[in-house]
Protein backbone atom coordinates (compact mmCIF):
# COMPACT_ATOMS: atom_id res chain seq x y z
CA UNK A 1 0.00 0.00 0.00
CA UNK A 2 1.60 3.20 -1.14
CA UNK A 3 0.83 6.84 -0.56
CA UNK A 4 0.38 8.84 -3.72
CA UNK A 5 1.21 12.20 -2.16
CA UNK A 6 4.84 13.18 -1.57
CA UNK A 7 3.93 16.05 0.73
CA UNK A 8 5.55 16.07 4.15
CA UNK A 9 3.27 16.20 7.19
CA UNK A 10 2.22 19.73 8.09
CA UNK A 11 3.77 19.51 11.54
CA UNK A 12 7.24 19.12 10.06
CA UNK A 13 6.57 21.81 7.49
CA UNK A 14 5.81 24.26 10.29
CA UNK A 15 9.05 23.34 12.07
CA UNK A 16 11.35 23.59 9.08
CA UNK A 17 12.96 26.75 10.46
CA UNK A 18 14.20 24.82 13.50
CA UNK A 19 17.35 22.99 12.44
CA UNK A 20 17.97 19.56 13.96
CA UNK A 21 21.14 17.64 13.10
CA UNK A 22 19.78 14.46 14.70
CA UNK A 23 16.96 13.74 12.24
CA UNK A 24 18.48 10.55 10.91
CA UNK A 25 16.68 7.60 9.38
CA UNK A 26 16.60 5.95 12.81
CA UNK A 27 14.98 9.08 14.28
CA UNK A 28 12.16 8.93 11.75
CA UNK A 29 11.72 5.18 12.17
CA UNK A 30 11.29 5.57 15.93
CA UNK A 31 8.91 8.47 15.39
CA UNK A 32 6.80 6.42 12.97
CA UNK A 33 6.65 3.52 15.42
CA UNK A 34 5.52 5.81 18.25
CA UNK A 35 2.89 7.58 16.16
CA UNK A 36 1.42 4.41 14.62
CA UNK A 37 1.54 2.67 18.02
CA UNK A 38 -0.41 5.53 19.60
CA UNK A 39 -2.83 5.64 16.68
CA UNK A 40 -3.85 2.01 16.83
CA UNK A 41 -3.86 1.93 20.63
CA UNK A 42 -6.40 4.77 20.53
CA UNK A 43 -8.48 2.77 18.03
CA UNK A 44 -8.68 -0.11 20.48
CA UNK A 45 -9.36 2.24 23.38
CA UNK A 46 -12.38 3.61 21.52
CA UNK A 47 -13.75 0.07 21.03
CA UNK A 48 -13.85 -0.78 24.74
CA UNK A 49 -16.83 1.32 25.94
CA UNK A 50 -19.55 -1.04 24.63
CA UNK A 51 -18.19 -3.93 26.70
CA UNK A 52 -17.87 -1.73 29.79
CA UNK A 53 -21.39 -0.28 29.66
CA UNK A 54 -23.20 -3.52 28.76
CA UNK A 55 -23.91 -4.19 32.43
CA UNK A 56 -25.53 -0.75 32.73
CA UNK A 57 -27.46 -0.79 29.47
CA UNK A 58 -28.66 -4.38 29.83
CA UNK A 59 -31.57 -5.85 31.80
CA UNK A 60 -31.76 -5.39 35.55
CA UNK A 61 -29.79 -7.93 37.52
CA UNK A 62 -31.97 -10.39 39.38
CA UNK A 63 -29.99 -11.74 42.34
CA UNK A 64 -30.07 -15.45 42.98
CA UNK A 65 -31.33 -15.89 46.51
CA UNK A 66 -29.41 -19.12 46.91
CA UNK A 67 -26.17 -17.25 46.32
CA UNK A 68 -26.69 -13.69 47.53
CA UNK A 69 -29.09 -12.47 50.16
CA UNK A 70 -30.84 -9.12 49.90
CA UNK A 71 -28.90 -7.88 52.91
CA UNK A 72 -25.61 -8.56 51.15
CA UNK A 73 -26.65 -6.93 47.90
CA UNK A 74 -26.59 -3.16 47.45
CA UNK A 75 -29.74 -2.76 45.37
CA UNK A 76 -29.15 0.94 44.86
CA UNK A 77 -26.06 0.12 42.82
CA UNK A 78 -28.04 -1.95 40.30
CA UNK A 79 -29.31 -0.01 37.29
CA UNK A 80 -32.63 -0.71 35.65
CA UNK A 81 -31.02 -0.71 32.22
CA UNK A 82 -31.52 1.57 29.27
CA UNK A 83 -34.27 1.03 26.74
CA UNK A 84 -34.22 -0.68 24.28
CA UNK A 85 -31.65 -2.90 26.01
CA UNK A 86 -33.46 -3.40 29.34
CA UNK A 87 -36.23 -5.83 28.44
CA UNK A 88 -36.33 -9.59 28.05
CA UNK A 89 -34.60 -9.23 24.69
CA UNK A 90 -32.04 -6.82 26.11
CA UNK A 91 -29.03 -9.12 25.88
CA UNK A 92 -30.02 -10.09 22.34
CA UNK A 93 -30.09 -6.45 21.33
CA UNK A 94 -26.71 -5.84 22.92
CA UNK A 95 -25.43 -8.71 20.82
CA UNK A 96 -26.95 -7.09 17.74
CA UNK A 97 -24.83 -4.00 18.45
CA UNK A 98 -21.71 -6.15 18.39
CA UNK A 99 -22.89 -7.88 15.23
CA UNK A 100 -23.50 -4.55 13.51
CA UNK A 101 -20.08 -3.18 14.47
CA UNK A 102 -18.03 -6.27 13.66
CA UNK A 103 -19.83 -6.95 10.38
CA UNK A 104 -19.21 -3.43 9.07
CA UNK A 105 -15.68 -3.58 10.44
CA UNK A 106 -14.88 -6.78 8.54
CA UNK A 107 -16.31 -5.43 5.29
CA UNK A 108 -14.60 -2.11 5.83
CA UNK A 109 -11.19 -3.76 6.21
CA UNK A 110 -11.31 -4.89 2.59
CA UNK A 111 -12.57 -1.53 1.36
CA UNK A 112 -10.00 0.34 3.43
CA UNK A 113 -7.21 -1.70 1.87
CA UNK A 114 -8.39 -0.89 -1.63
CA UNK A 115 -8.80 2.82 -0.93
CA UNK A 116 -5.53 3.08 0.99
CA UNK A 117 -3.64 1.81 -2.05
CA UNK A 118 -4.81 4.83 -3.99
CA UNK A 119 -4.72 7.84 -1.65
CA UNK A 120 -2.49 9.48 0.94
CA UNK A 121 -2.28 7.12 3.93
CA UNK A 122 -1.73 9.96 6.41
CA UNK A 123 -4.91 11.70 5.34
CA UNK A 124 -6.83 8.44 5.19
CA UNK A 125 -5.70 7.33 8.65
CA UNK A 126 -6.47 10.75 10.14
CA UNK A 127 -9.90 10.66 8.51
CA UNK A 128 -10.60 7.25 10.02
CA UNK A 129 -9.55 8.36 13.49
CA UNK A 130 -11.62 11.54 13.41
CA UNK A 131 -14.65 9.64 12.14
CA UNK A 132 -14.24 6.93 14.79
CA UNK A 133 -14.04 9.58 17.50
CA UNK A 134 -17.10 11.44 16.26
CA UNK A 135 -19.31 8.35 16.11
CA UNK A 136 -18.02 7.01 19.42
CA UNK A 137 -19.03 10.32 20.99
CA UNK A 138 -22.34 10.24 19.10
CA UNK A 139 -23.20 6.90 20.70
CA UNK A 140 -22.55 8.41 24.13
CA UNK A 141 -24.72 11.44 23.35
CA UNK A 142 -27.67 9.06 23.34
CA UNK A 143 -27.45 9.23 27.15
CA UNK A 144 -27.99 13.00 27.38
CA UNK A 145 -30.36 13.18 24.41
CA UNK A 146 -32.44 10.39 25.97
CA UNK A 147 -32.48 8.32 22.79
CA UNK A 148 -34.12 4.90 23.08
CA UNK A 149 -34.43 3.83 19.44
CA UNK A 150 -32.47 0.68 18.59
CA UNK A 151 -32.02 1.85 15.01
CA UNK A 152 -30.01 4.87 16.15
CA UNK A 153 -27.48 2.79 18.06
CA UNK A 154 -27.23 0.19 15.28
CA UNK A 155 -26.62 2.88 12.67
CA UNK A 156 -23.94 4.52 14.80
CA UNK A 157 -22.18 1.18 15.32
CA UNK A 158 -22.27 0.33 11.62
CA UNK A 159 -20.74 3.64 10.55
CA UNK A 160 -18.26 3.55 13.44
CA UNK A 161 -17.15 0.07 12.36
CA UNK A 162 -16.40 1.37 8.87
CA UNK A 163 -14.26 4.17 10.26
CA UNK A 164 -12.51 1.85 12.71
CA UNK A 165 -11.58 -0.54 9.89
CA UNK A 166 -9.35 2.13 8.35
CA UNK A 167 -6.80 1.87 11.14
CA UNK A 168 -5.15 -1.51 10.70
CA UNK A 169 -4.41 -1.48 6.93
CA UNK A 170 -2.96 2.01 7.21
CA UNK A 171 -0.63 1.51 10.18
CA UNK A 172 0.66 -1.82 8.84
CA UNK A 173 1.38 -0.27 5.45
CA UNK A 174 3.21 2.70 6.98
CA UNK A 175 5.39 0.52 9.20
CA UNK A 176 6.12 -1.75 6.24
CA UNK A 177 7.33 1.27 4.27
CA UNK A 178 9.93 2.12 6.91
CA UNK A 179 11.37 -1.26 7.84
CA UNK A 180 12.95 -4.01 5.81
CA UNK A 181 12.71 -7.68 6.65
CA UNK A 182 15.92 -7.92 8.71
CA UNK A 183 14.49 -7.07 12.16
CA UNK A 184 10.83 -6.86 11.32
CA UNK A 185 9.85 -9.75 13.61
CA UNK A 186 11.32 -8.13 16.73
CA UNK A 187 10.05 -4.68 15.82
CA UNK A 188 6.51 -5.79 15.03
CA UNK A 189 6.43 -8.05 18.08
CA UNK A 190 6.98 -5.06 20.34
CA UNK A 191 4.92 -2.67 18.24
CA UNK A 192 1.93 -5.01 18.10
CA UNK A 193 1.38 -4.63 21.85
CA UNK A 194 -0.61 -1.52 20.94
CA UNK A 195 -3.77 -3.65 20.94
CA UNK A 196 -3.33 -4.68 24.58
CA UNK A 197 -2.24 -1.21 25.65
CA UNK A 198 -5.27 0.31 23.94
CA UNK A 199 -7.64 -2.20 25.53
CA UNK A 200 -6.17 -1.50 28.97
CA UNK A 201 -6.41 2.27 28.68
CA UNK A 202 -9.85 2.06 27.10
CA UNK A 203 -11.13 -0.08 29.96
CA UNK A 204 -9.64 2.23 32.58
CA UNK A 205 -11.02 5.38 30.98
CA UNK A 206 -14.50 3.98 30.32
CA UNK A 207 -14.93 2.38 33.73
CA UNK A 208 -13.53 5.34 35.69
CA UNK A 209 -16.31 7.67 34.52
CA UNK A 210 -19.16 5.15 34.35
CA UNK A 211 -20.57 6.31 37.69
CA UNK A 212 -21.16 9.79 36.23
CA UNK A 213 -23.32 8.40 33.42
CA UNK A 214 -22.60 5.82 30.74
CA UNK A 215 -22.37 8.51 28.08
CA UNK A 216 -19.03 9.67 29.48
CA UNK A 217 -17.60 6.22 28.87
CA UNK A 218 -17.95 6.91 25.15
CA UNK A 219 -17.16 10.61 25.08
CA UNK A 220 -13.70 10.44 26.67
CA UNK A 221 -12.31 7.62 24.45
CA UNK A 222 -13.83 9.43 21.48
CA UNK A 223 -12.03 12.64 22.38
CA UNK A 224 -8.81 10.67 22.87
CA UNK A 225 -8.80 9.19 19.36
CA UNK A 226 -9.65 12.57 17.84
CA UNK A 227 -6.71 14.16 19.65
CA UNK A 228 -4.33 11.40 18.50
CA UNK A 229 -5.78 11.67 14.98
CA UNK A 230 -4.83 15.35 14.84
CA UNK A 231 -1.31 14.43 15.97
CA UNK A 232 -1.13 11.80 13.22
CA UNK A 233 -2.24 14.35 10.64
CA UNK A 234 0.46 16.79 11.72
CA UNK A 235 3.46 14.50 12.16
CA UNK A 236 3.11 11.10 10.46
CA UNK A 237 5.48 10.60 7.51
CA UNK A 238 4.34 7.82 5.20
CA UNK A 239 7.61 6.68 3.65
CA UNK A 240 11.36 7.46 3.82
CA UNK A 241 11.45 9.11 0.39
CA UNK A 242 9.24 11.92 1.70
CA UNK A 243 12.12 13.15 3.88
CA UNK A 244 15.00 12.30 1.56
CA UNK A 245 15.91 8.77 2.67
CA UNK A 246 16.04 5.56 0.67
CA UNK A 247 13.74 2.69 1.58
CA UNK A 248 15.59 -0.21 3.33
CA UNK A 249 15.41 -2.49 0.29
CA UNK A 250 17.09 0.05 -1.98
CA UNK A 251 19.83 0.62 0.59
CA UNK A 252 20.64 -3.08 0.48
CA UNK A 253 20.94 -2.99 -3.29
CA UNK A 254 23.11 0.16 -3.30
CA UNK A 255 25.55 -1.36 -0.81
CA UNK A 256 26.45 -4.03 -3.35
CA UNK A 257 25.24 -7.00 -1.36
CA UNK A 258 23.45 -8.32 -4.44
CA UNK A 259 25.63 -9.53 -7.26
CA UNK A 260 23.15 -10.66 -9.85
CA UNK A 261 19.63 -10.02 -11.07
CA UNK A 262 18.19 -13.22 -9.62
CA UNK A 263 19.43 -12.49 -6.08
CA UNK A 264 18.37 -8.85 -6.40
CA UNK A 265 14.83 -9.85 -7.22
CA UNK A 266 14.80 -12.32 -4.35
CA UNK A 267 15.89 -9.76 -1.76
CA UNK A 268 13.51 -7.17 -3.14
CA UNK A 269 10.57 -9.55 -2.96
CA UNK A 270 11.46 -10.65 0.58
CA UNK A 271 11.59 -7.06 1.80
CA UNK A 272 8.15 -6.09 0.59
CA UNK A 273 5.02 -6.20 2.68
CA UNK A 274 1.96 -8.16 1.65
CA UNK A 275 0.09 -4.94 1.00
CA UNK A 276 2.56 -3.40 -1.44
CA UNK A 277 3.84 -6.51 -3.20
CA UNK A 278 2.08 -5.72 -6.44
CA UNK A 279 3.41 -2.16 -6.68
CA UNK A 280 7.05 -3.12 -7.43
CA UNK A 281 6.46 -3.17 -11.19
CA UNK A 282 3.01 -1.62 -11.46
CA UNK A 283 0.94 1.06 -9.81
CA UNK A 284 -2.15 -1.16 -9.92
CA UNK A 285 -3.49 -2.20 -6.54
CA UNK A 286 -3.57 -5.90 -5.76
CA UNK A 287 -6.93 -7.59 -6.19
CA UNK A 288 -8.83 -9.52 -3.54
CA UNK A 289 -8.16 -12.90 -5.16
CA UNK A 290 -4.51 -12.08 -5.84
CA UNK A 291 -4.09 -11.35 -2.13
CA UNK A 292 -5.42 -14.80 -1.25
CA UNK A 293 -2.85 -16.39 -3.56
CA UNK A 294 0.07 -14.84 -1.69
CA UNK A 295 2.01 -17.44 0.36
CA UNK A 296 0.84 -17.68 3.96
CA UNK A 297 -2.19 -15.39 3.65
CA UNK A 298 -4.86 -18.11 3.90
CA UNK A 299 -3.32 -19.97 6.91
CA UNK A 300 -2.71 -16.66 8.68
CA UNK A 301 -6.28 -15.53 8.02
CA UNK A 302 -7.79 -18.72 9.45
CA UNK A 303 -5.51 -18.65 12.49
CA UNK A 304 -6.47 -15.06 13.13
CA UNK A 305 -10.15 -15.92 12.71
CA UNK A 306 -10.12 -18.42 15.56
CA UNK A 307 -7.90 -16.33 17.83
CA UNK A 308 -10.14 -13.28 17.33
CA UNK A 309 -13.21 -15.43 17.96
CA UNK A 310 -11.95 -16.16 21.47
CA UNK A 311 -10.47 -12.72 22.09
CA UNK A 312 -13.55 -10.72 21.16
CA UNK A 313 -15.82 -13.04 23.12
CA UNK A 314 -13.91 -12.12 26.26
CA UNK A 315 -13.38 -8.47 25.35
CA UNK A 316 -17.04 -7.80 24.58
CA UNK A 317 -18.84 -9.99 27.10
CA UNK A 318 -16.60 -10.83 30.05
CA UNK A 319 -17.43 -7.67 32.08
CA UNK A 320 -21.15 -8.27 31.50
CA UNK A 321 -20.84 -11.91 32.52
CA UNK A 322 -18.91 -11.11 35.70
CA UNK A 323 -21.42 -8.42 36.69
CA UNK A 324 -24.33 -10.84 36.33
CA UNK A 325 -22.82 -13.96 37.87
CA UNK A 326 -20.15 -12.76 40.31
CA UNK A 327 -20.67 -12.43 44.00
CA UNK A 328 -20.16 -9.14 45.83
Amino acid sequence: MQSKSPAVAQGFSLLQNFKSPHRTLRFYQILVLIITFSAYASFHASRKPPSIVKSVLGPKIKPNATIISNQQLNLSSIGTGWAPFDGKRGTLRLGELDLAFLSSYSIGMYLAGLIGDRIDLRLFLSFGMLGSGVFTILFGLGYWLNIHQLGFYLAVQIVCGLFESIGWPCVVAVVGNWFGKAKRGLILGIWNSHTSVGNIFGSIIASSVLEFGWGWSFVLPGLLIIFVGIFVFLFLIIKPEDVGFEIPEKVIEMNGTVDNTENSEKIESEGMTLLDLESSNSSKAISFFDAWRLPGVAPYAFCLFFSKLVAYTFLYWLPFYIRHTGTY
